[in-house]
């Protein structure tokens, strides 16, 4: 069958272009191997969050008291939060369903590999393989959990992210290996319901890309609540012949071994770019990315590349980004190319880390003369209000111009506050103009008009 765009895989980059080119009028299909939706509806973004949320629950339940309210017996059944994820995810993956059929997708399932100019063959789950044509083929085919040679997953014991979601039973003990949003989430996740959680990370700090400061404060948290931490530490083996594992660990001052119920490999992704055709195609690749155009476009006609699997952050709501821009492209449009600038980043742990733009040491680095300004929640009267004072908003400018440079938060629901600076960003907006617009109070928000007040040297409440 002949179309006008293809799009091999359905995951946030995918699905979205697919919709998208529909939208404009063009003939579409999408091909997808398992679950529509991708890693990011069914095994990423979204279970994760159902699971955090849960967790989030229970320790509002175990703090009922400080709130006022006596609450009776209490525990987590984790055979049933496992299950509400999975719920949750299964209903979006439907609402992927739905919206292809809207949109008058043909939606292929099996494997696909590019075999010539304009043609994908697909293998189906019945081994039998049919040849599709398109004008444009675009290549959406994410990314999975990165293995290291010492710590091979076997998914009972040592696992990656989506065992981590569905494993058979609460463990008494776990450490996680990695310390990015991956790592820091399930951490939180864990430890929140009961597992005694210790966290590994190579690098100086937990979440090593977000401003030191913030990466402090989290660390704070994550220790007050009985998650140990240990940095600048390495995993160089584990021993799963037991009942559990144990992990050899050097350490700044030595090798310790720790004994666990589960290890977590959280240490990053790989791309899924092998057997798709490539090679045979000669479409360039370097170091696992796809090598693409401002519009996504590879070296071969006709084929392009969106998501993980080209340079870039590796997040959801950039390959929806990438794969708007590159259909509007094709569709001879004129779209802007995606400024990789200003891409928000949240970790969904408790507290949420939100940030956009460059951290302090980042600006310095570059020669900008800067303002930073702090305000920490625990001058928040909403944060009070709420019981959530761990964290801050931190904020930087140029001292020259007032361009806002970064924002980099801290506490309770900040994945929620975060877009105000990068809609800010975008619009040049200076620190003047965001001092000088209300903010509602009382709200978490505020913070960030107080924030830049300190950052100024105009702060009321501090």
């Amino acid at each position: 069958m002949s179309f006008d765009i293809i799009v091999l895989g359905s995951g946030p980059g995918g699905y979205v272009a697919a919709i998208r080119a529909s939208q404009l009028g063009l003939k579409v299909a999408i091909v997808e191997k398992s679950e529509l939706g991708g890693v990011c509806l069914n095994w990423g973004c979204i279970p994760t969050k159902a699971l955090l949320k849960s967790a989030q629950v229970f320790e509002y339940i175990k703090h009922a008291a400080d709130y006022g309210i006596t609450v009776g017996e209490h525990k987590p059944e984790f055979g049933n939060i496992i299950k509400r994820s999975r719920d949750v995810a299964n209903g979006m993956s439907k609402g992927i369903s739905f919206l292809m059929k809207k949109n008058k997708i043909e939606v292929i399932a099996g494997v696909g590999k590019l075999i010539g100019k304009g043609k994908l063959e697909v293998t189906g789950t019945d081994g039998k393989k049919t040849t599709h044509e398109a004008k444009s083929i675009i290549l959406a085919t994410g990314a999975r959990s990165r293995e290291l040679p010492n710590i091979k997953m076997d998914g009972k014991k040592i696992v990656g992210y989506a065992d981590a979601m569905v494993l058979p039973a609460q463990p008494k003990s776990m450490i996680v290996v990695g310390s990015g949003a991956i790592g820091a989430e399930f951490a939180y996740f864990y430890n929140a319901i009961g597992t005694k959680v210790t966290i590994v990370e190579f690098l100086p700090s937990i979440l090593p890309l977000e401003d030191e400061e913030i990466s402090k404060a989290l660390a704070r948290t994550y220790k007050k609540s009985g998650i140990s931490i240990m940095t600048e530490s390495e995993v160089l083996s584990v021993d799963t012949k037991g009942e559990g594992c144990k992990v050899k660990i050097k350490t700044k001052t030595g090798e310790e071994i720790i004994e666990c119920d589960i290890v977590l490999s959280a240490v990053g992704i790989q791309t899924n770019i092998e057997n798709i055709g490539l090679e045979e195609l000669g479409v360039k690749t370097e170091k696992g990315k796809v090598l693409v155009d401002d519009f996504y476009k590879t070296n071969i006609e006709g084929v392009y590349a969106i998501g993980d699997i080209v340079k870039g952050p590796a997040l959801a709501h950039v390959a929806s980004a990438e794969g708007i821009i590159c259909v509007e492209k094709i569709a001879g449009h004129h779209p802007e190319p995606l400024n990789y600038e200003n891409i928000p980043g949240c970790t969904y742990c408790w507290p949420e880390v939100a940030s956009v733009g460059l951290t302090e040491k980042k600006a310095r680095e570059l020669g900008y003369d800067i303002k930073v300004g702090r305000f920490p929640f625990s001058a928040s009267g909403k944060a009070s209000a709420s019981g959530a004072k761990d964290g801050m908003v931190k904020v930087i400018f140029d001292a020259k111009y007032g361009e806002w440079l970064g924002c980099h938060m801290v506490g309770a629901n900040v994945t929620e506050m975060i877009a105000e600076a990068v809609v800010a960003r975008r619009l040049e907006t200076t620190g003047n103009e965001i001092l000088k617009s209300i903010h509602p109070h009382p709200t978490m928000s505020e913070a960030i008009m107080e924030a830049t007040a300190d950052a100024y040297g105009e702060c009321i409440h501090l």
